[in-house]
């Protein structure tokens, strides 16, 4: 079990693929994402990494957070998470995770904060059909109808399929499919939708239900190693010419 990465829901667009399909995706960005602290079994009693995401003003970051960054040696995140991992994929505290810490073609799982809809009603909250569109049936068509027995048990349970509240909570969609990454850029291109709105914070999850690529880079995909090797090349093709 690896980390999962923040990112932030760009917008959605298209990708044309080389047999002329043409595939609608979900941008994500990971901005300026880096470790900010380690969980251990010694001191904490579980493994796992808390990732920061974002840039933060700091007089708009608590004392406690200010410290806190501070002690990571990363400026003030916008958002932070944490992820459980298996002690071998610890990753180092102020190391950045790049864009193709994802493979292209592997199924991840998007979780966000869905659009809030404010209150709905139950077609449109649950999908009910409504009331009969005659016979009897006087200015509540979209009405959800009965929602309890007689007088045994004389009550409506809780959970009940009613009106009210919708949108504006977490929400899970599993197995979408990674079309490509952009390194350079940051940017995950994920097929379909995800949950949330434009400018929102998702978090991407390897897939549970399906197997994960073999080659997947442990730990993570760190940007500071991808960015050491680059300059290693660049004297050496100044050399030949």
């Amino acid at each position: 079990m690896r980390s999962g990465v923040i990112a932030k829901k760009v917008g959605m667009t298209r990708l044309f693929m080389e047999d002329g399909k043409q595939i609608p995706v979900t941008v994500l960005q990971l901005d300026n994402l880096q470790v900010v602290a380690q969980r251990t079994n010694d001191k904490d009693g579980y493994t796992a990494v808390q990732l920061g995401a974002g840039a933060a003003k700091a007089k708009r970051t608590s004392k406690a957070m200010r410290g806190h960054f501070a002690a990571a040696k990363v400026e003030p995140k916008r958002k932070v998470a944490e992820f459980r991992v298996a002690e071998d994929n610890l990753i180092e505290v102020g190391a950045e995770i790049a864009a193709n810490h994802y493979l292209d073609g592997q199924f991840v799982d998007v979780s966000g904060t869905s659009i809030g809809k404010g209150f709905a009603g139950a077609m449109k909250r649950h999908n009910f059909g409504g009331l009969r569109a005659s016979h009897g049936v006087s200015i509540s068509h979209r009405s959800h109808g009965s929602t309890g027995q007689c007088q045994d048990p004389g009550k409506v349970f809780k959970g009940k399929k009613m009106a009210g509240h919708m949108g504006a909570a977490k929400v899970t969609t599993q197995n979408l499919q990674v079309v490509k990454t952009d390194v350079d850029r940051g940017l995950v291109f994920i097929k379909g939708a995800v949950p949330g709105s434009k400018g929102g914070w998702v978090t991407i999850k390897d897939a549970v239900k399906k197997a994960a690529p073999a080659d997947l880079p442990l730990p993570a995909a760190i940007k500071s190693a991808a960015a050491a090797e680059a300059p290693a090349e660049a004297p050496a093709e100044g050399g030949e010419e």
